[in-house]
């Protein structure tokens, strides 16, 4: 306690201190106070200025850009516009006049409201000797005039010089601006009743927006600068352009004006592009500084009493505060842990593989793991169970509400393993595990795990296709050597026996049973063959009309013998693709034939063939190749399963399932895709995306 009073009383001991020093200062820095009393005026007629230097600036940058647009190629009427659109456009502006080179008149504009009484005067010669003068300096300099008398002594010509054009200037712009305006801003300079204004102009005349006794005594300086010596001095500085303050003794004072008082003049210049200035100054009494400085003493002292006062309560509070400092340290540091297990629980939380859902007591949802996060309604916290999944059936959530209800009354964990449910939309294998956990947290009762079996079937399903690749591949290398030279010997002995036999012979169908189920065995081991030795895909331009006119020559007949119509639509103006013929004949040769053998009496097989818009340009594109029947369809559940190998709908002994699988083979090698669309009963649907040819030909290899 006493510790924490310490610094307390040191603090009010140097704030005693540093009161008396301040009172100490004040009474013996008066000059300081002067000082400071300068710099704040400064301050004041620097920030006044600064706009009056903004608008002159203004007027430059405008002067500038109509000599811009008279340089520029035009008609006098275009530029007569344009002059006009500022003119109108500023309402300072009275008069634009455009000077050729020489100084004389090429267009003059005028202020439609009082444009043409303020020209009736010395205004044109004015404007023409200040264009003269422009045109003897550099482009972009502003040249102004004196003022235009006493009834317009705010009037003033500025004008500066267009760009050059062959070392000369092309021209002028002169523009009659009325300044009154520029210079409002120092009238807040003058709002202090003590304060006066001096205002001279670029060409050292008073103008008057000064205080009428310092006009007076700035006429009079050539004759009785020694009655005032400082605001000679003042006088002096300003027509030099420099910028600063000076003291003014208290009888010079008097004889301005200022009252029976020292006073203080701050100046500063306001300058205008070309090396002109104008010049401003403010005179002001310093005889209210005491009065404020005796006034900011009793101040001080009262803030010093009020911080007294404030500190001794604060002392209070203090000596209150500290018995209560170890039980919220305490409490920061659980609540430091608290946050801490927090966000750990919640990192581990988002990293596990699973999806991880929160149910309150009463079935709602309050918290989830960014696994499903991903996958449900932003809106589903707080929501009842059903909210996490929009897309499931209802006896799907269903399903899910008795496993939570079953956990939360038993208090044991209870699962669904490997259950094919259509939580997200499609259907899926999921294993679900509802977790119940201590009953006095309401907020989270039970936990429910979403395992998402899709890509381990995924995977298996991967594995599976390449286990039988490679069970093609062994079958293929030890059938073809020991079942390929038999079978080519017998078929030799069957055809001799058939020619010796003769069509006519009752035997002869029989042997030519015998030949054609050897050609069926043989063509199975050539597709064997096919998965076993992959080789290389010389790829080359090669017109698809050709290739499937020949496809359809081949197969119309086998399409007449089954009742089937086979109909070809192939554009010869498709582009050529990149292809190795027979290859590309032996995928539509497949395709087709499984159209016509998923078709009964009167089906339809139709094969057509289109372009992209990059491959019918000739560019890099896709040719798609599309073989269509209304057939018997594929049911969905095997629509994953087609381009597998040995895998196949046909009636046993009709296929060897390799047909499809031969087909992806060549298609993924020639770097083309297939798509499969079926509906069982109503047909199936196979487009190939075939690569159009490029200007070089590629070579592919099987990967």
């Amino acid at each position: 306690m006493r510790y924490a009073l310490l610094p307390i009383l040191l603090l009010c001991a140097a704030l005693t201190s540093v009161g008396m020093g301040v009172l100490t200062l004040l009474e013996r820095n008066r000059a300081a106070l002067a000082h400071q009393f300068a710099v704040e005026r400064q301050a004041q007629l620097d920030e006044a200025t600064r706009g009056v230097t903004e608008a002159l600036e203004d007027v430059g940058e405008d002067l500038r850009f109509a000599g811009e647009l008279m340089s520029q190629p035009g008609t006098p009427a275009e530029h007569r516009r344009e002059l006009r659109a500022l003119l109108e456009a500023v309402g300072q502006y009275k008069v634009i006049v455009a000077y050729d080179a020489a100084g004389t008149e090429r267009l003059r504009l005028l202020d439609r409201r009082s444009g043409r009484q303020v020209s009736r005067g010395a205004v044109l010669p004015q404007m023409a000797e200040a264009a003269r003068r422009s045109l003897q300096r550099v482009p972009g300099d502003i040249t102004t005039s004196p003022p235009l008398g006493e009834s317009q002594a705010w009037l003033r010509v500025m004008a500066t010089a267009l760009p050059v054009v062959k070392d000369r200037p092309a021209g002028a712009v002169a523009v009659l601006v009325d300044t009154e305006s520029f210079f409002a801003p120092l009238r807040i300079v003058t709002s202090d009743p003590e304060a006066r204004l001096l205002l001279v102009g670029s060409h050292g005349q008073v103008t008057s927006a000064s205080d009428a006794t310092l006009a007076d005594w700035h006429r009079r300086l050539e004759t009785d600068a020694a009655l005032v010596p400082g605001f000679a001095s003042l006088a002096e500085r300003m027509k030099q352009g420099l910028r600063g303050s000076i003291p003014i003794r208290e009888e010079e004072a008097e004889r301005l004006g200022l009252g029976k008082a020292e006073a203080v003049a701050v100046f500063t210049p306001i300058r205008v592009r070309g090396g002109s200035h104008w010049s401003a100054a403010t005179l002001v009494s310093t005889a209210t500084l005491r009065s404020h400085e005796q006034g900011l003493i009793w101040r001080l002292s009262g803030a010093a009493l009020l911080v007294a006062l404030f500190l001794v309560t604060f002392a209070v509070y203090v000596v209150v505060a500290q018995r209560r400092k170890a039980a919220l340290r305490e409490s920061r540091r659980h609540a430091h842990q608290l946050a801490h297990l927090h966000d750990k629980t919640q990192k581990i939380l988002d990293h596990i593989p699973a999806g991880v859902l929160a149910l309150t007591e009463d079935g709602r949802i309050s918290a989830v793991n960014q696994v499903l996060r991903a996958r449900m309604p932003a809106s589903a916290v707080g929501a009842p169970l059903a909210a996490a999944f929009p897309q499931a059936p209802e006896p799907v959530v269903a399903r899910l509400r008795a496993l939570v209800e079953a956990a939360t009354s038993e208090s044991l964990t209870r699962s669904l393993l490997g259950e094919p449910l259509a939580l997200f939309g499609e259907e899926g294998r999921f294993n679900l595990h509802a977790v119940p956990l201590e009953a006095r947290e309401p907020d989270v009762r039970t936990l429910l795990v979403v395992e998402d079996l899709s890509n381990v079937r995924a995977l298996e399903t991967q594995l599976l296709r390449a286990e039988k690749l490679a069970t093609v591949g062994v079958l293929a290398a030890g059938i073809a050597h020991e079942i390929g030279t038999p079978l080519g010997v017998v078929r030799g002995r069957a055809e001799y026996v058939l020619g010796k036999l003769g069509q006519g012979h009752p035997q002869g169908a029989g042997v030519a049973v015998i030949i054609e189920q050897i050609d069926r065995v043989s063509r199975t081991l050539r597709q064997l063959l096919d998965f076993s030795r992959l080789q290389p895909t010389a790829v080359r331009p090669v017109a698809l009309g050709p290739i499937a006119r020949d496809v359809y020559e081949l197969l119309r007949l086998e399409a007449e013998r089954r009742r089937v119509s086979l109909e070809l639509d192939v554009p010869d103006t498709l582009p050529p693709v990149a292809a190795d013929p027979d290859q590309l004949q032996q995928v539509l040769v497949n395709l087709a034939l499984n159209a016509c053998d998923a078709c009964g009496d009167g089906g339809r097989v139709r094969l057509s063939a289109s372009a992209s818009d990059g491959a019918a340009a000739g560019t890099w594109g896709l040719v798609s190749v599309t073989v269509r029947d209304n057939g018997c369809g594929i049911p969905k559940e095997s629509l994953n399963q087609v381009f597998d190998p040995f895998f196949t709908t046909k009636k046993r002994g009709q296929g060897t399932g390799l047909g499809l699988t031969m087909v992806a083979h060549v298609v993924r090698n020639h770097g083309g895709r297939l798509e499969l669309e079926s509906e069982p009963g109503q047909g199936t649907c196979v487009t190939v995306l075939w690569p159009a040819a490029t200007p070089a030909v590629e070579e592919r290899h099987a990967s």
